[in-house]
């Protein structure tokens, strides 16, 4: 199996409190030449002080076929990397490699012309992927059931709400078959159902065999899309490995614990014994018949009742 990205030494600096514009006037280049120089000579230049550095000598490899997230805080350089890898904006310093078609999903309509509709923005982005016309108009149905604009689909897009936004937009990166699908956080923008849709249409991307690479803050959505993680740290990579794993070392659980990364005591018939939480789909409520979503990191109460004897569980 063959490298599809390949990272090798990426850095990313950004000077801070300076905006650079390529319009500057001579007067304003002159000015700023000038106020260089002051600075140097009071020894008042910016140094490494004045500047950040989002992502410092990060290395790493993709496969082809591979599920990969990328994990951290906010701040981190995750969205920063995604850039790079995109060729959104250039490093600092060392080189990315990416082998394949790529698409990308790195802001809400990232790639849209706001003025085009919505039919024109699909034909517009397919093109720039290299992709045929024929190529396009085989897939353009699909796109448009899966994003659910088929009422606006020739009105402009600066026109959509930001969920319609969204959902053309992903429909897109990940429909029109790139070899390399790049994702991140933007999800958290739509409502639960849709991100479902997302992560079973990504799934089903990964098991074709093309590489995912996706950015969240969801460790669950992580766990159940990706087979390998890279944790990232004030720009670099400080561990990178089964997803199980670097989740449950972002998260501070045990590595033991595995996937579920949850371990509790539970007191049954004045016996202690430790029991491991594999996964939690809904609460039956036994009065009323039915089963309720649990949202993650609700407060949970879970009693189960045999034979006289309760064994409760808090989270």
């Amino acid at each position: 199996m063959s490298t599809a990205i390949r990272a090798v030494g990426l850095g990313k600096r950004y000077e801070l409190g300076r905006t650079l514009r390529r319009d500057r006037t001579l007067r304003e280049s002159l000015a700023e030449g000038v106020g260089q120089v002051f600075r140097a000579v009071r020894g008042g230049d910016r140094g490494e002080e004045g500047t950040l550095w989002a992502l410092r000598d990060v290395s790493f490899e993709v496969r082809e076929g591979e599920a990969v997230g990328l994990v951290g805080g906010n701040g981190a350089g995750k969205s920063t990397l995604l850039k790079l890898l995109s060729r959104v904006t250039m490093p600092t310093a060392g080189r990315a490699e990416i082998h394949g078609r790529v698409g990308s999903l790195l802001e809400v309509g990232t790639g849209f012309h706001p003025d085009l509709t919505g039919r024109e923005n699909v034909l517009l982005n397919g093109a720039i992927l290299g992709m045929r016309r024929s190529e396009i108009e085989r897939k353009f149905d699909e796109i448009v059931a899966f994003a659910e604009v088929e009422r606006f689909l020739d009105t402009p897009v600066k026109r959509y709400s930001s969920g319609m936004y969204l959902r053309l937009a992903f429909a897109v990166a990940a429909h029109l078959e790139p070899e390399v699908l790049l994702v991140d956080e933007v999800l958290a923008v739509g409502d639960a159902a849709f991100q479902r849709k997302c992560l079973g249409k990504m799934g089903d991307v990964a098991a074709s065999g093309r590489t995912v690479v996706f950015v969240s803050h969801n460790m669950d959505a992580v766990l159940r899309l990706c087979t390998r993680a890279i944790l990232l740290e004030r720009g670099r990579v400080t561990d990178d490995g089964r997803s199980a794993d670097v989740v449950a070392a972002y998260l501070g659980v045990d590595r033991g614990a595995g996937a579920s990364g949850v371990r509790r005591q539970i007191v049954e018939g004045g016996r202690n014994a430790e029991a491991q939480l594999r996964g939690l789909l809904g609460i039956e409520d036994v009065l009323e018949g039915a089963t309720r979503d649990v949202a993650t990191g609700s407060p949970v109460d879970i009693q189960r009742v045999t034979q006289g004897t309760q064994a409760s569980l808090s989270m």
